[in-house]
């Protein structure tokens, strides 16, 4: 039996926490969201206009709980990145077995990859690229690659002849991106697949690692973006031996070492 930890209880969140949920291998979940259902949220969520105002996460555990009633709920509702909520959630990420990333604030998602590694836990991230053309869901594991090597990767490696062309593939990139909301159809594939990746973990194949880091799949056809609608990549992407993140360097011993040790990261930075 297996303990989940997610962040996130939003459009997609809540297709991922729905369905992993419903695999009789998870007896335990601890939930992270301390967002209130907002008018908004109706039109891609799973909840009624009836529920605006409420917390997300409570009404999640509803949901839960009348899925499937021996199911051991616990909710923290306060942001992942709260200094009054370290001690909390540092407790229920040691106590997990695998956790599930269902946020899409860049500084969130580098903080969970810190907690889950500091603790040595396999998680899961996916992302639905803005307007709904396609997305990423990224196993990570043990001794593996850091959400930084990652994603320095895939800002290096996928990229359009156009740079006026807004830039799906490196959100918080030099030319901005586009902020079209995703369709539900949209965020549900993603979410779907998303799902599937961490029902993954709880296998054998899971224990000692995934198969691969990271699946990309395109939903629509977009010129310089995407040739074609519906296809798949696949990514292995290494360790990085340069990453800031998950690296360990030995501490400078001097002012001029410091110095020089801040300069080559900044170069390393600039060529990411």
């Amino acid at each position: 039996m297996s303990h989940l930890i997610q962040v996130g209880a939003g459009s997609g969140g809540m297709v991922v926490l729905d369905l992993v949920c419903r695999d009789p291998r998870i007896d335990r979940v601890t939930l992270i969201e301390p967002d209130v259902y907002k008018p908004h949220n109706v039109d891609r969520h799973y909840f009624s206009d009836e529920h605006v105002g409420e917390f997300k996460a409570e009404l999640a555990q509803d949901w839960l709980r009348k899925l499937r009633p021996g199911l051991a709920i616990e909710v923290v509702l306060k942001d992942l990145t709260s200094p009054a909520a370290q001690e909390q959630i540092d407790r229920a990420v040691a106590a997990a077995d695998l956790g599930v990333c269902a946020v899409d604030n860049e500084t969130a998602k580098y903080h969970w990859d810190g907690l889950m590694r500091k603790h040595r836990k396999p998680w899961t991230l996916g992302e639905v690229l803005s307007g709904g053309i396609g997305g990423f869901v990224h196993w990570f594991v043990p001794d593996g690659p850091c959400y930084g090597c990652v994603a320095s990767f895939l800002q290096r490696s996928i990229e359009t002849e156009k740079p006026s062309v807004p830039d799906y593939s490196q959100p918080g990139g030099a030319v901005p991106e586009t902020t079209i909301p995703a369709s539900k159809a949209s965020i549900h594939a993603i979410a779907a697949l998303h799902a599937m990746a961490t029902l993954q973990l709880l296998g054998p194949a899971g224990k000692e690692g995934a198969d691969l880091t990271t699946l990309l799949l395109t939903l629509q056809q977009v010129p310089d973006v995407f040739d074609e609608a519906f296809r798949t990549h696949r990514f292995r992407i290494p360790r990085s031996a340069d990453c800031l993140i998950c690296q360990t360097r030995a501490a400078p011993s001097s002012s001029e070492d410091l110095d020089v040790a801040l300069d080559q990261a900044l170069a390393r930075l600039g060529h990411a």
